[in-house]
């Protein structure tokens, strides 16, 4: 997990380099702090232009200077680009920890795929995060980190789990197999190519299923088991590394949530959901790339099992809200009503496409998140937006903020949301992991890619579908 290379009130700027390294052109109120040209990692120029057209026609100058600073701040700082016995490969770290994380590598380069058809440099990249993901995946379906030391050992040297090396930590995340699919599938739809989904491709789609299946837990508790000698207790499982017991009805277990904090109930409902169309969207592409009907059908019944579970289970009656979904249940009837700020949240579901943003159940869900009945909905002089156990009480992650105003169909809440961003950056120019509900400049992580290229991702959709919102 990334809680102990946390960077807190730094004097470091945006990017975790130091200020000498950036360049200082623009106007006195707004100072460069974008990593200078010759230093960045990765240049697009589909998102050079796209930031050139925003600045142009965007008035607010410190809207331009954030969508600048954080827009290209995955590709300038944390991506490293080759072939690989002719192959492209990309290797993708979070930011301030030298490690990819399946899930926040999917998720960074994302914003950027909208380019692909347009810049091929663009598409060789992704290409390459699906390479390397294909890898990882056979390497250990069961961990959530890895090194591009392929020798390396994790440094947690306590941790009772089933360590290979390479492997940077191994929390079972539900959402580790899916976002490699959802960046697979969109890839396929938007460019047509094919070149990524050879055998292994599909060796590791066959592999996602039958993780998936063992941590149904249906004849016993499956492979896994995961503990760490630690302060933090979110950071092990209790019950021998299982995690407290579930009556297996269906739901996949999900040891970690994607914090990579411990689930209290392992039936984490959000990545259920988002497994259900991952699991659909894999279905889709071996058929029509593999013309595998029987591997297709195997992936489409689990997708329909896991559906009908939720339907059944995730949905409970809440006294002001009425039928809304729960964060985590256990089969047996227990839930824990919540949500958290990392992605898969409830509130993201539709940003994810597991869910439409009308369905009723999510939208009396979605006035629960954003309402102080969620414990972890905070309020302040700051601003107002969901948070979680990561970093603890009173701090507010830009990602949630973020996620609410994509998932928004409301003109005046996506103006707040943009507002409440713009306003709490702390006078870095980049958005953080977290910070206090009542001063921006008390924060978590200076650099935090996935935080700045989403909320770039926010910004770009809004200037091209809502561009009055920027005025």
């Amino acid at each position: 997990m990334k809680r102990r290379t946390f960077l807190q009130n730094t004097s470091l700027l945006g990017a975790g380099l130091f200020a000498s390294k950036f360049s200082f052109a623009v106007a006195p109120d707004f100072p460069g702090v974008r990593v200078e040209a010759s230093k960045r990692h990765f240049t697009s120029v589909a998102v050079e232009s796209a930031i050139k057209k925003f600045q142009a026609n965007v008035a607010d100058k410190e809207l331009g200077w954030l969508f600048e600073n954080c827009f290209p701040n995955t590709l300038d700082t944390t991506v490293t680009y080759s072939l690989q016995n002719g192959k492209p490969d990309t290797y993708v770290i979070t930011g301030d920890i030298d490690a990819m994380w399946m899930r926040d590598s999917s998720a960074q380069v994302w914003p950027y795929l909208q380019f692909a058809t347009e810049e091929k440099k663009v598409k060789d990249l992704i290409a390459g995060v699906i390479n390397r993901q294909t890898q990882y995946v056979l390497k250990d379906p069961y961990a959530n980190a890895f090194y591009n030391d392929e020798q390396k050992v994790g440094e947690w040297k306590s941790d009772k789990t089933t360590m290979k090396p390479g492997v940077h930590e191994r929390k079972w995340e539900i959402d580790s197999l899916c976002y490699p699919i959802r960046l697979a599938y969109h890839y396929w739809k938007k460019t047509g190519d094919k070149t990524p989904f050879d055998a292994n491709w599909k060796k590791a789609i066959e592999l996602i299923h039958q993780t998936f299946v063992e941590q149904q837990r249906k004849t016993n508790k499956g492979p896994y088991r995961f503990q760490r000698e630690t302060v933090h207790p979110t950071d092990s499982q209790p019950m021998s590394g299982y995690g407290f017991p579930v009556k297996p009805v269906g739901l996949i277990c999900s040891a970690f949530r994607p914090s990579d904090d411990s689930t209290v109930y392992p039936f984490l409902i959000p990545s259920n959901f988002f497994a259900v169309s991952s699991l659909n969207q894999a279905a889709e592409m071996v058929i029509a790339l593999h013309g595998d009907k029987a591997l297709a059908d195997k992936l489409t019944a689990l997708a329909n099992e896991v559906d009908a579970a939720l339907k059944k289970y995730a949905i409970k009656d809440h006294p002001e809200f009425g039928k809304m979904f729960a964060f985590e249940v256990d089969g047996f009837g227990s839930a824990y009503m919540m949500d958290d700020s990392n992605v898969p949240s409830l509130l993201s579901m539709p940003y994810l496409g597991a869910m439409k943003v009308d369905d009723p159940i999510y939208k009396n869900t979605r006035k629960f998140i954003l309402s102080e009945n969620n414990p972890f909905f905070f309020k302040g002089t700051a601003a107002e937006g969901v948070g979680g156990p990561h970093v603890g009480q009173d701090m507010i992650w830009p990602m949630a903020i973020t996620i609410q105003g994509l998932t928004s169909v409301s003109d005046a809440e996506i103006k707040k949301c943009i507002t409440m961003l713009k306003n709490t950056h702390g006078g870095k120019g980049f958005m953080h992991e977290s910070f206090h509900k009542d001063d921006p400049k008390n924060f978590t992580r200076s650099w935090f890619a996935w935080a700045n290229t989403l909320f770039g991702e926010f910004l770009w959709k809004i200037y091209n579908e809502k561009p009055h919102l920027l005025k």
